[in-house]
């Protein structure tokens, strides 16, 4: 499963990039692949798993902000696992090229 989760800190003293770091920490430091892109990150895992991580960073990030606003995109499919890197592959496959993808190919 592909999950595309935004955090928005609101009603906060600290800098958002602050508390989104805690958040890419959590992430990052979990067995799951991820991308951080400019809008938040795509997490790529099992139900469980990935919710119970966006779940732990929400519940960081609320920590420190009145209040939280989490978006969660979700994409399951039970035929195909690591998406997150052959999606841009076959992109790349597809225009003949290699894309700027920030190291996901």
């Amino acid at each position: 499963m592909l999950a595309q989760v935004s955090i928005v800190p609101v009603g906060t003293g600290e800098e958002t990039k602050e508390l989104l770091a805690k958040a890419a920490r959590i992430v990052h430091k979990s067995e799951l692949n991820y991308q951080l892109t400019s809008m938040g990150m795509i997490i790529e895992g099992e139900w469980d798993e990935v919710i119970a991580l966006v779940k732990k960073c929400h519940d960081e990030v609320k920590n420190f902000a009145e209040r939280v606003v989490t978006n969660i995109s979700i994409d399951d499919r039970k035929d195909l696992k690591d998406r997150l890197k052959n999606n841009a592959l076959e992109i790349e496959y597809a225009l003949g090229e290699s894309l700027r993808t920030n190291g996901l190919t």
